[in-house]
């Protein structure tokens, strides 16, 4: 997918959201800002009167994805354990920027917190793959929650899985890298505009105070770009863990998440109950 061009990426993805699931049973659909793009799913558990949030954001090279398809098993996982959980989407590249991306994510953590039933000063952010740049960065950078109108201690705690853009101009000057078309589309050449957009480099204090980094085992950029990453949010005073995860893909890794047995789940679900 990434080495293909922009225009049949974008159409492998529409017509794989065509196909996507309907709406889980318990879920509603509900738009957070005018786009199309600005839609998400969510539910609250049956009875809470406050429950915490987990949000969580598809990957897809900026360009491509769906909230639906990339959320696949989690939302019924987590609102077993009492977590309330969105699953949203954001305008994508190139007909958006990063920067509206990450915006786009602070709108709906916004939006959320106004809805009954749940704990507005008790939300954590998941993401995959470019999802888990995107939570990074509003999770680091505070512009985009503050224009939103959203306290960074909000955000109890971060999930991610499996990214390697936390320092984007690293990642770009990373020899062979597959996805470097992808990258430039998504970052432009500009060596400036690429450190705004790297978490790693906004990992100065406020932060979100809790992180739990999943990188897939076998991909050393993947685990290197989160090691760097939670270095500087430890040194900055949040909690870090870097768990990389044996014998999973980069797919795997998103698709099996709140699967019975998938010890990667089992250790979200112990992050998240300490948080609780």
């Amino acid at each position: 997918m990434q080495s293909l061009p922009d225009q049949c990426r974008k159409l492998i993805s529409e017509r794989a959201a065509a196909r996507a699931p309907a709406l889980p049973v318990g879920f509603r659909e509900d738009a957070y800002g005018l786009d199309p793009r600005q839609k998400l799913d969510w539910a609250v558990p049956a009875g809470a009167a406050k429950a915490p949030l987990l949000l969580f954001v598809h990957g897809g090279g900026w360009s491509i994805g769906d909230k639906r398809m990339g959320a696949g098993q989690k939302g019924a996982h987590f609102l077993g354990r009492g977590w309330a959980f969105a699953s949203t989407n954001y305008r994508l590249v190139p007909q958006a920027t990063v920067e509206q991306q990450a915006a786009d994510v602070a709108a709906a953590v916004a939006w959320l917190r106004k809805q009954p039933g749940v704990d507005a000063s008790r939300i954590v952010l998941m993401g995959h793959s470019a999802g888990a740049h995107l939570a990074a960065l509003v999770a680091t950078d505070p512009t985009y929650l503050r224009a939103a109108g959203v306290p960074m201690a909000a955000i109890r705690g971060v999930v991610l899985l499996d990214g390697a853009g936390y320092d984007v101009g690293e990642q770009m000057a990373t020899r062979r890298n597959l996805a470097q078309s992808m990258y430039e589309q998504a970052f432009s050449k500009d060596p400036a505009r690429q450190a705004k957009l790297s978490p790693a480099r906004h990992a100065e204090a406020p932060n979100a105070a809790n992180w739990l980094i999943l990188p897939v085992a076998s991909r050393r950029d993947s685990t290197a770009q989160s090691e760097n990453l939670a270095a500087k949010l430890r040194a900055a005073g949040a909690k870090a863990t870097v768990s990389p995860q044996a014998g999973k893909t980069h797919s795997s890794l998103n698709k099996e998440l709140g699967s019975p047995d998938d010890p990667s789940t089992a250790e979200v679900d112990r992050f998240l109950a300490a948080l609780r």
